[in-house]
């Protein structure tokens, strides 16, 4: 009877360690429930990010694609535009020069045709200087002529 009550002691015992280990197991599933609904969340989340970080990568290629070609679009217009506005440079040099020529070819003609005017003009002052000297000579003359005809009638 000892022994019995004794292994009903040991029993009871042992189911309230059982209840206690049944109870931590309860406890046990229920935080490994959790953790897996964490873990199967995660794994969604997870999931959803790499469709985002795909989907983003692909926007940024496409993004970087766009923005190459613009670049190169950009690139040749520029380029485009530096040939444009140097074959004008050499264009405007060009008319430059002829212009330059063609104004020493001018100031020449003028100065040449000043230096003809004013030889002309010399000339032109030296004849009327001498018809002048000439008349005065004639005029002079008559006047004799009529002093002398004056006396002589």
């Amino acid at each position: 009877q000892e022994e019995r009550k004794q292994l009903t002691l040991k029993v009871e015992e042992l189911e309230r360690k059982l209840e206690t280990t049944s109870a931590q197991n309860i406890e046990f599933l229920q935080v490994i429930a959790k953790r897996e609904e964490s873990i199967h969340q995660c794994q969604l989340r997870l999931e959803e990010k790499t469709r985002e970080c795909s989907s983003l990568a692909r926007q940024l290629e496409m993004a970087i694609e766009d923005a190459k070609k613009q670049v190169e679009q950009t690139r040749e217009r520029a380029t485009s535009r530096e040939r444009a506005a140097q074959s004008k440079v050499l264009d405007l040099e060009t008319q430059l020069s002829r212009s330059k020529t063609e104004l020493n070819q001018l100031r020449r003609n003028k100065d040449d045709a000043e230096h003809r005017y004013e030889s002309r003009l010399q000339d032109l002052k030296d004849r009327l200087e001498q018809s002048e000297s000439t008349k005065r000579s004639m005029k002079n003359y008559v006047q004799f002529l009529k002093s002398s005809y004056a006396t002589v009638f």
